[in-house]
């Protein structure tokens, strides 16, 4: 099986989210529906040196994330009618819509909450783009719409082979074996607090 992901370079994302706002108009999604969520962390303060200045240990960095596609995912593995599958040659976790029932049991399941409800009724969420795109374009339109190139789409294993194995950021779980890889902002090693839970529906 060929297996589809994303390299998301948190080092060089400025948090502009054109990715997070291009799938919301391909998708014609609603506030405050997403298929893709710009995760925002900061940290450090700023501090009276005693000497009339100030200075600054603040820090702030982004991760752009979407359905990871998961090698196990949770939202297949619970839903009550079968609806949701992984495509055995693309790796792609979408569901049947004709089988859907609407119960978001896969979005309660799922550790991202990505699986949004949409006008339907059903249960909707990030395909990869698999339709074909107006310009033939292979990629994602989140990655064609970054304007750093923080974003790459490929195959897992060449992903991996060219840009590491770690998934250790964006509050990613081991239990589903997200493909996705994770380019470390300078300041991770930080750590830091999740700014905006409200916006990504992440409880704070």
């Amino acid at each position: 099986m060929t297996t589809y992901g994303f390299y998301v370079n948190t080092d060089i994302c400025t948090g502009c989210k054109a990715c997070m706002t291009s799938c919301f108009d391909r998708n014609n999604l609603e506030v405050p529906q997403k298929f893709r969520k710009v995760w925002e962390y900061g940290g450090g303060e700023w501090s009276d040196d005693g000497n009339g200045a100030f200075g600054s240990t603040a820090f702030g960095y982004y991760v752009s994330l979407t359905c990871n596609h998961c090698e196990e995912p949770l939202c297949v593995a619970n839903c009550p009618t079968g609806a949701m599958q992984k495509d055995p040659e693309t790796g792609i976790v979408n569901n049947d819509k004709d089988i859907c029932i609407g119960c978001m049991t896969c979005e309660k399941n799922c550790p991202y909450h990505h699986p949004v409800q949409l006008g339907d009724g059903k249960s909707h969420k990030c395909a990869l783009c698999t339709e074909e795109s107006a310009d033939g374009s292979p990629d994602p339109v989140c990655v064609r719409a970054c304007p750093f190139r923080a974003l790459t789409f490929g195959e897992m294993d060449d992903l991996r082979s060219s840009f590491g194995d770690n998934d250790k950021a964006g509050d990613l779980s081991d239990e589903t074996k997200p493909n996705v890889v994770i380019g470390l902002h300078r300041d991770a090693d930080k750590g830091g607090t999740l700014m905006n839970p409200l916006e990504i529906g992440h409880e704070a």
